[in-house]
């Protein structure tokens, strides 16, 4: 999944696939998949992979859908391809999101330093996406257990909570992203239980203290 995500044509998927470390031999060698022949093979298993799945939105937006390699084993980012693809579709008046997997610790790091050396693309902005409650857990809110039901602390206002998450989780993610030398763009994923208050706060701060920009999703 990874090689897929970072290939930018057959060709280069079938280098990639070539240079596989599948054993070592006992003088400690790595073997490739290229030593032992089945290179060939492999990329012909893949070769119809390369193709980017074209979907929709719930809106109608058309969405490339291509490889999704987890964060925390491989780089975590959607295909090189896609990318590429979805900007010659949209021409010079478009734009392209992509997401960069696992959070803003993990994602954008692996996103920049690795997608886009890659890729030799550079993104105009990075959109952040926070929510109230996960600002709340990152303020010292109960754990959240798969499967129980939330705290109270979630389901109802708390402001002490939320200011916490901004000061300790969001300000540092935004600080880590700036270091890149793009603008961001924080945005709210609502959720039913937040109040305006809480909204109003995360704005107050998005506007204020931190950043640049700010928008909310309803």
């Amino acid at each position: 999944m990874a090689i897929l995500a970072l290939a930018t044509d057959l060709a280069d998927m079938r280098e990639r696939i070539a240079r596989i470390v599948v054993a070592n031999d006992m003088d400690g060698n790595s073997v490739t998949a290229d030593d032992i022949g089945v290179t060939g093979a492999l990329t012909v298993l893949m070769k119809d992979t390369i193709r980017p799945n074209l979907m929709q939105s719930l809106e109608g937006t058309p969405v490339f859908v291509h490889a999704g390699p987890f964060a925390n084993i491989a780089h975590g980012q959607s295909s090189i391809l896609a990318d590429k693809m979805a900007l010659k579709l949209v021409g010079q008046n478009g734009y392209v999101i992509t997401e960069a997997g696992f959070g803003a610790d993990n994602g954008v790091e692996k996103f920049f330093n690795i997608k886009c050396r890659y890729s030799q693309l550079k993104p105009d902005a990075v959109v952040l996406v926070a929510t109230v409650r996960a600002l709340k857990m990152h303020g010292g809110g109960p754990a959240v257990t798969p499967g129980a039901p939330l705290n109270h602390e979630y389901l109802n206002e708390n402001i002490p909570l939320v200011q916490a998450g901004c000061e300790s989780n969001l300000k540092k993610q935004i600080e880590n992203i700036t270091k890149f030398g793009v603008p961001v763009v924080v945005c709210v994923n609502r959720f039913l239980a937040d109040t305006q208050n809480e909204l109003d706060l995360v704005t107050s701060k998005a506007l204020g203290d931190f950043f640049n920009f700010y928008t909310e999703i309803t």
